[in-house]
């Protein structure tokens, strides 16, 4: 495949001749007025692959060598006349792209003010450039009135110019803004994830605490009363435990050492957390196949909350509501200040949940969820959920059906783990 820099070379080679031909002449003579110019100043600008100079070369290069071939074989001039009057504009685009070389114009990408300025001067002296080859070899007056002219044409043309190029450079940045909010969001759900899974390792390291003080205190006792092979069973059982426990450890150290090292901000507005809930899930009820319209009420408000804990619960329950229902449904996700709790409230118009179900769906390993083959889901969402609740001393409900919307999770946290302080 042919490099990218040399069809860029190409493009211009062809562009800024054919560009050249919308034209007019502004005043008795030679001195024209064309389109070729704006193009080139554009290419110069936007590529940041070409060389300046070595397109001032063939820019110019090709633009006589068009005009040339055109009065040969359309208007019928002689070669060598055609040669005459054609032969100066080369000297306009080389010293066009030195000077612009010279003055290191792109670096003024971020002052659209100076960076106009700066084409006008550059477009001002190749003009002359290019008036004075015409004055030496084929004696064309250069007046005052003549400058005076160039310079209004170059002021119009070089701004013109700028602003084009600028709505070209609008557009890219709120491309890469778009794909930077996506990253972000991406960070954020698996940070979010990261923190879920902290909080159950550390969950997990509780309780292997208390299972090896248990196991010892058994083997003592088995042994105390001379059942010595059980006694060394449970010791067996309490070493594997303690060991478990140190591995868990190490995982826990390192994820909170990748958790203290991400830059990606901790405290966010609720309705920023949850427009992150609402693109994710979007997203995954489109994979799923399934039409899928989640609408968010949240009051305006500029209080900031923990960013992970709140991705950590809603996103598991949302998620869940995307999964309830079968092809189109409407998930609605509310959430107020009540006191010195959040409450937020996660509602579905899915299957719903049957009454017998209710009291088991928090237990670890219940599920009512089966892919394609039958197989069921691991069944510890939910449970991941309520100890992170718990967690944070907060509460976990399955509420009463609402309107069109057949389940309802109900979550209230205090807000002094929550919210951001300062």
């Amino acid at each position: 495949m042919m490099p990218k820099k040399i069809l860029i070379y190409m493009a211009l080679m062809l562009a800024v001749p054919l560009a050249g031909e919308m034209k007019f002449y502004p005043l008795e003579g030679s001195l024209r007025i064309s389109l070729g110019t704006p193009v080139f100043f554009f290419f110069l600008l936007w590529s940041r692959r070409i060389n300046p100079v070595f397109s001032g070369l063939l820019a110019g290069i090709a633009v006589v060598v068009f005009r040339i071939l055109y009065g040969i074989y359309i208007a019928g001039m002689p070669a060598i006349v055609n040669f005459e009057l054609h032969f100066p504009v080369f000297f306009y685009y080389l010293s066009f792209a030195a000077m612009f070389h010279y003055f290191h114009v792109k670096s003024y990408y971020g002052s659209p003010f100076l960076l106009g300025l700066l084409g006008v001067v550059i477009e001002i002296f190749a003009s002359i450039a290019e008036l004075a080859a015409r004055s030496l070899f084929i004696h064309v007056p250069f007046t005052l009135n003549t400058l005076l002219t160039i310079s209004g044409i170059a002021i119009i043309r070089s701004f013109f110019v700028l602003g084009f190029f600028n709505i070209f450079v609008i557009r890219e940045a709120r491309a890469a803004e778009h794909e930077q909010r996506l990253r972000i969001e991406q960070m954020l759900m698996l940070i979010s994830n990261l923190y879920v899974e902290m909080i159950q390792l550390k969950k997990m390291m509780k309780n292997s605490e208390e299972l090896t003080s248990e196991c010892y205190v058994l083997y003592r006792n088995l042994k105390g009363e001379g059942h010595n092979e059980h006694a060394q069973a449970a010791l067996k059982i309490a070493g594997e435990m303690h060991e478990t426990k140190k591995d868990s450890q190490r995982i826990y150290a390192g994820l909170s050492k990748l958790m203290a090292k991400e830059d990606l901000s901790d405290f966010l507005s609720m309705k920023e957390i949850l427009n992150v809930v609402i693109t994710s899930n979007e997203r995954y009820s489109q994979l799923l196949g399934k039409k899928v319209h989640i609408q968010l009420i949240v009051p305006e408000s500029p209080k900031r909350f923990h960013t992970f804990m709140i991705l950590s619960i809603v996103n598991n329950l949302v998620s869940n509501a995307v999964e309830a229902i079968k092809e189109d449904g409407e998930i609605r996700l509310e959430a107020a200040l009540e006191g010195d709790h959040l409450k937020i409230l996660v509602k579905d118009t899915g299957t719903g949940i049957a009454a017998r179900n209710r009291p088991h769906i928090f237990e670890p390993g219940f599920t009512t969820k089966f892919d394609q083959d039958g197989i069921a889901s691991n069944g510890i969402g939910l449970s991941y959920v309520k100890n992170v609740i718990e967690s944070l001393d907060g509460s976990f409900s399955i509420e009463d059906k609402q309107g069109q919307y057949n389940t309802v999770f109900a979550v209230s946290l205090p807000t002094e783990c929550l919210m951001e302080r300062g």
